[in-house]
């Protein structure tokens, strides 16, 4: 296990650690080895990194994280999902379930945690208590499988990395929110509920099922990338040992620096529930570093995902952008970003009016005490959330289209730059921890269009 080894010397976690230089170099090329570990989805990071790697002539290699029968047993993809997987990745799937996390998981004819949470309703989980004996037992059973079937990956792996041949792992595997009725009701409260409808985050972390569910993001979010770390040291020795380098990469997210006036500053959205899993999963790439390891979490900007929409207002730090391409010595190209972005708005909508309600929201009283970097993360709090909540709504209707948002075109954008920015600067990384703001997003940006 690494997770124990001290703090790498060069990491400060008092303040972000940007990377400032856009890298223009890789050791990456035809013919070495792309590893997703994650599946693939339609709108996620790690689309940027995997383009990245198509570009370069790289062979593409993927895990699953399976399927569950009716019985919610693990079962590998079928032919129909695996063609329809492969096609999607461009490369081969090592079709082994790869599932992480323990809320579906249990002792032979016992409840899993899942199954605890059934008992609990809306009026009582507050005070509910769970049996964490017993989620031991399932969490242990849970690591156990995951890394039973890693190993099988690993073998499988290896016969499909020549002798002489970089390898790249990308780590993407995130979340773990366990598929109970009541969560489903209380996270639209914390995360968009405002009013009367407000509801403590720290209250859900105070509770069994909050603390259910940060165990879980740990397992998901975090020690999976330490699992893969130390699965893949054969690997890694052997790659090393004829010539070759390894990699590896990780998503993190804790804030990011946007243009707040003429500065850059750091904000963050509040309450993200994920916060200490993603420390946590920093804190494994900072062990394997001091290792010699070349591990890199990449913490990367608010984007608007499948799994982000969730939490209501998450996408707001996306639109100063716009401003951050210009101030980058951006173009004719930055400039159409502008014009794109003012055809998505209502009639008698102005861009610039957009832009100063996201500043005036950043700027406030209510929520200037959340740009705290050491505190974070930080609960919501009414205020808060009904600032958020309520500017997100606001700006979600100066739109033409519901479905049709300035912050999605923005969001392709920064798939778009992370996908070089971390592909190239994991060939020679500066640290175990980067912050990827808007400065070097719209730099990477302005460079690709010039």
């Amino acid at each position: 296990m690494i997770l124990h080894s001290p703090r790498s010397n060069n990491v400060n976690m008092n303040k972000p650690i940007p990377l400032h230089q856009l890298p223009q170099t890789t050791i990456f090329r035809a013919g070495n080895v792309f590893v997703l570990f994650g599946e693939l989805f339609g709108r996620g990071y790690a689309n940027g990194l995997v383009n990245e790697a198509r570009q370069a002539g790289m062979h593409i290699v993927g895990i699953t994280v399976g399927r569950r029968d009716a019985n919610n047993a693990l079962r590998p993809l079928n032919d129909e999902e695996l063609a329809a997987a492969e096609q999607n990745l461009g490369g081969k799937i090592i079709n082994i379930p790869l599932m992480a996390g323990f809320d579906m998981d249990s002792p032979a004819g016992e409840q899993t945690p899942t199954d605890l949470l059934s008992s609990l309703t809306l009026k009582s989980w507050t005070e509910d208590k769970l049996d964490w004996a017993h989620i031991e037992k399932c969490q242990q059973i849970g690591i156990a499988r995951f890394t039973s079937s890693l190993a099988q990956v690993m073998a499988s792996l290896d016969g499909m990395i020549p002798q002489g041949s970089n390898v790249f792992f990308a780590h993407t595997m995130a979340g773990g929110i366990p598929k109970a009725k009541v969560f489903l009701a209380i996270a639209n409260r914390v995360y968009k509920g405002r009013g009367e409808r407000y509801m403590s985050s720290q209250t859900l972390l105070d509770s069994d099922l909050g603390k259910l569910i940060l165990k879980n993001f740990d397992e998901v979010s975090a020690n999976t990338f330490e699992h893969l770390i130390n699965a893949s040291a054969s690997i890694r020795a052997r790659v090393e040992a004829g010539g070759g380098q390894v990699r590896y990469s990780a998503y993190g997210y804790h804030g990011t620096e946007i243009l707040i006036g003429e500065d850059y500053a750091w904000q963050t959205y509040t309450n993200y529930t994920q916060g200490m899993a993603k420390m946590r999963l920093e804190r494994i790439a900072e062990a394997a570093w001091s290792n010699g390891i070349k591990a890199t979490v990449y913490n990367c900007p608010e984007i608007r995902t499948n799994s982000s929409d969730i939490f209501a207002g998450v996408e707001l730090p996306l639109i100063p952008l716009l401003n951050a391409l210009k101030k980058e010595n951006g173009g004719a190209w930055a400039e159409a970003q502008w014009q794109a972005c003012r055809a998505l708005l209502a009639d008698g909508v102005t861009l610039e009016n957009v832009l100063q309600k996201v500043l005036d929201f950043q700027t406030s009283d209510v929520m200037r005490p959340f740009r705290n970097f050491v505190a974070w993360p930080m609960p919501n709090s009414q205020p808060q959330a009904d600032l958020t909540i309520g500017t997100s709504d606001e700006v979600q209707k100066l739109h033409r289209d519901s479905k049709a948002l300035i912050t999605d075109l923005l969001s392709a954008l920064v798939i778009e730059a992370t996908g070089p920015l971390m592909f190239r600067e994991s060939s020679a990384p500066t640290g175990p921890v980067l912050w990827l703001n808007h400065d070097i997003i719209a730099r990477q940006l302005n460079l690709l269009h010039p």
